[in-house]
């Protein structure tokens, strides 16, 4: 168990606050599946909070003759075909950000979605009035994991980012925070462990995180770096 002072907390969405990884997974197999591209599943996994037109970059000489928007807007699509995954909040997401935003912590988002996606998600979590900032995938040069969206966040909550605190679920985005000076709690709801080693505290879900007097936060987990 561990007690983390912090002067602001910065999210992910993705994997974070919202478990939706069970239907992007499907999103992209079956994008693969339509154009008869072979792929595994540790090759999505590893598309796990990043941006989707800079994987899809990545990805362009598997699909010759098609654009990367193209083939966003596909994967998009999938997104609202009947018998996809549901979508829920990660077990104590929405009471973790209530009760910061109780005690005046400032509050941010920080994703590689597309800003309607986003605000859509955190509107139906009941949240999106609670955060100071959200920063999307439109509103940086370089997605995660390249620091540059939390250190927006950052400056736009106007608190140092040493004192902030960073939740992430994917690698890419543990190395944006970290990347960034912040601490970071990793949320194994989407990976390993192991796969988020280089975050300072781990834990299953935000449950196992609650505000305490100062304002900090005591997280207790599956471990401290």
């Amino acid at each position: 168990m561990a007690v983390i002072g912090l002067g602001a907390a910065v999210f992910d969405l993705d994997g974070t606050l919202v478990d939706t990884e069970p239907r992007n997974r499907v999103m992209w197999s079956r994008l693969f599946d339509a154009h008869g591209v072979p792929y595994d599943e540790a090759l999505i996994a590893s598309f796990a909070g990043r941006r989707g037109h800079e994987v899809l970059r990545d990805l362009a000489h598997l699909f010759p003759g098609r654009t990367v928007e193209e083939l966003f807007e596909q994967v998009v699509a999938y997104g609202a075909m009947p018998g996809m995954p549901p979508v829920g909040p990660v077990p104590g997401a929405v009471d973790l950000v209530r009760s910061l935003a109780d005690e005046g912590v400032p509050l941010a988002v920080v994703t590689s979605g597309e800003r309607t996606y986003a605000e859509g998600l955190l509107a139906d979590l009941g949240i999106r009035d609670l955060l100071d900032i959200v920063v999307t995938a439109g509103d940086v040069v370089t997605g995660k994991p390249h620091p540059e969206g939390y250190l927006a966040a950052a400056r736009e909550l106007d608190v140092p980012p040493q004192e902030a605190v960073g939740f992430e679920d994917a690698p890419a985005g543990v190395a944006a925070v970290k990347s960034a000076g912040m601490t970071c709690v990793g949320v194994i709801t989407t990976q390993p462990a192991g796969a988020l080693a280089e975050a300072d505290h781990v834990v299953a879900d935000l449950e196992e995180v609650d505000v305490v007097p100062g304002p900090a936060l005591r997280v207790r987990g599956l471990g401290t770096r």
